[in-house]
């Protein structure tokens, strides 16, 4: 699968770039089982970075309705990721302070109220609805990497009293009502993914490894989609020192569930690792920058050698990144030569 990969590319309101278009449409073209758009936050106050996808009103509906179309086309299952940066919004980008599960003064983000949550959660909602009706096969909710959710269900920075705070259970609420609410709300075959991190940001493997059991016997998800950074990761939480990440989380009972996993995948054998070690899915981000065409490649000649970093301006613009998209790429250490 298409990792969802922040690229700058939609226009300042939100809605759909053709270059945005063109990038996803491309993955899908080259191979990819299931493309993801980047995160599209579901509140203008949620906004992450500037030139977002959004899907938080009904303008970006019909933009939003040729890309799944266009994708689809392909073969490929497509997919929009759901996004609330929270105190990660800088204040600058949406035009007031920013908001999370409590007061942060290392961002300037204050706490969200209780009738100020129920709205968030609504609003995830109602942004997966938009994609139903879009014609997207399904949507991830984005749960990591320190964002709003990942906010809530950090036990660092959740300091809460109300009925979303303190416990775990108080904590995964936000993230287990908007499942709830997509569940009831969208077509039966809408699929739901949630990404979640299974350390760093606040989080504990332990409490990860409680949120995944609780997220199977829900029965309302169908992927669990974790972020590792490097799927050879060994988990660094006492009690689990000396353990590769992936395989602790592939060896938890998931029933109908599917296993998706990111982390430093680019060679044919990072991904067989990942499929030997337990996991359904793998999601390749920056492989997928450097090939648009990967799995056909690799379905081609499993033995195929990727580019190496640093690449060329001119070859990331043959892959389909537009210009905004390579200056964003320069903030990655070694990733665009010079």
């Amino acid at each position: 699968m298409l990792a969802p990969l922040t690229n700058q590319q939609s226009h300042d309101d939100g809605t759909l770039s053709e270059d945005e278009k063109n990038w996803l449409t491309m993955r899908a073209q080259g191979g990819f089982g299931l493309t993801m758009t980047c995160a599209a936050y579901v509140q203008k106050v949620g906004q992450g970075f500037p030139g977002q996808l959004g899907c938080f009103g009904k303008e970006h509906v019909s933009e939003l309705r040729v890309l799944a179309s266009g994708i689809k086309k392909t073969g490929s299952l497509a997919f929009v990721q759901l996004h609330h940066a929270g105190n990660r919004s800088p204040e600058k980008l949406i035009g007031a302070q920013p908001v999370s599960a409590s007061d942060d003064p290392e961002t300037g983000a204050r706490a969200l109220t209780t009738e100020e949550v129920e709205q968030v959660i609504e609003d995830f909602i109602a942004a997966a609805v938009r994609c139903d009706n879009a014609g997207f096969d399904g949507v991830e909710l984005h749960g990591a990497h320190g964002y709003l959710i990942c906010q809530f269900l950090s036990s660092e920075l959740n300091t809460r009293t109300d009925q979303f705070g303190g416990s775990l259970e108080n904590r995964a609420r936000v993230l287990m009502n908007i499942i709830n609410g997509i569940y009831t709300r969208c077509r039966p075959d809408f699929t739901v993914a949630v990404r979640l991190s299974p350390e760093r940001f606040g989080m504990k493997v332990a409490e990860i490894c409680e949120l995944y059991s609780w997220l199977v016997a829900s029965k309302k998800v169908d992927i669990i989609d974790m972020s590792m950074w490097d799927v050879k990761k060994e988990a660094r939480d006492e009690g689990y020192v000396g353990q590769k990440l992936i395989n602790i989380f592939a060896a938890l009972p998931r029933g109908d569930v599917r296993l998706a996993v990111a982390g430093k995948m680019m060679d044919p054998a990072d991904a067989e690792f990942a499929l030997s070690s337990g996991a359904d899915i793998v999601a390749l981000g920056r492989a997928a920058i450097l090939h648009h065409n990967y799995p056909n490649m690799y379905k081609a000649d499993p033995a195929f050698i990727p580019r190496r970093t640093p690449v060329s301006r001119e070859v990331l613009k043959s892959e389909g990144l537009s210009d905004g998209f390579v200056e964003y790429m320069k903030a990655w250490a070694g990733f665009v030569a010079e």
